[in-house]
C-alpha cells in the first residue's frame, strides 16, 4: 500500500511531514530569502548581528546570512509598477522601539496606527530606513 501511494504521489509522505500552520506545504516552498542591498553592507550586517541580535551563518568571507523569525507574505494591489517591501514585525512596538532606542537606534518614523497594525521605521547605519510594525490583523502564523 505504501509503495502504491508513493507511485501515485511520490511527495505525498514528505508533504504530510512538512505541513505547518494554515496547511502550508513546505515541499513546495521551504522558506524566504530576503536581501537588503546597501552601499555600506558591512555596517548594516553588524547592525543586524549586534543590535537586532539576529543569528547568522558566514557564507564565506564574512558574508553573513541571517536567520529570520517566522515570516508571512502579503500581496497588495499597486497603482503603478510592481515593487516589494520588507517590514520587521514585533509583538509590542512601543517596548521594541524603547529597547532599540536604548541601543542607540534612531526611530525615523514614529508610530502611526494604520488599522492593520502600528507602523514605525528605524534607521540603518547606511542612512536608509527599515519599517517595523506590530500587526493588528489575523496572521497565518497564529494558527
Amino acid at each position: 500500500m505504501q509503495a502504491a501511494r508513493k507511485a501515485e504521489d511520490p511527495a505525498g509522505d514528505r508533504r504530510a511531514r512538512h505541513r505547518v500552520g494554515g496547511g502550508y506545504d513546505r515541499a513546495v516552498i521551504t522558506g524566504i530569502h530576503a536581501i537588503v542591498f546597501s552601499p555600506e553592507a558591512e555596517k548594516v550586517r553588524a547592525f543586524f548581528a549586534d543590535v537586532l541580535n539576529m543569528p547568522s551563518a558566514d557564507a564565506g568571507g564574512g558574508w553573513l546570512i541571517f536567520a529570520l523569525p517566522p515570516a508571512e507574505l502579503a500581496v497588495h494591489p499597486a497603482d503603478g509598477a510592481s515593487h516589494h517591501e520588507l517590514y520587521l514585525m514585533c509583538d509590542d512596538i512601543q517596548a521594541t522601539l524603547a529597547e532599540l532606542r536604548g541601543k542607540g537606534v534612531e526611530v525615523t518614523r514614529e508610530v502611526s496606527d494604520q488599522g492593520w497594525g502600528l507602523l514605525a521605521a528605524i534607521g540603518l547605519p547606511d542612512g536608509s530606513e527599515l519599517a517595523i510594525y506590530e500587526p493588528r490583523h489575523p496572521s497565518p502564523l497564529q494558527s
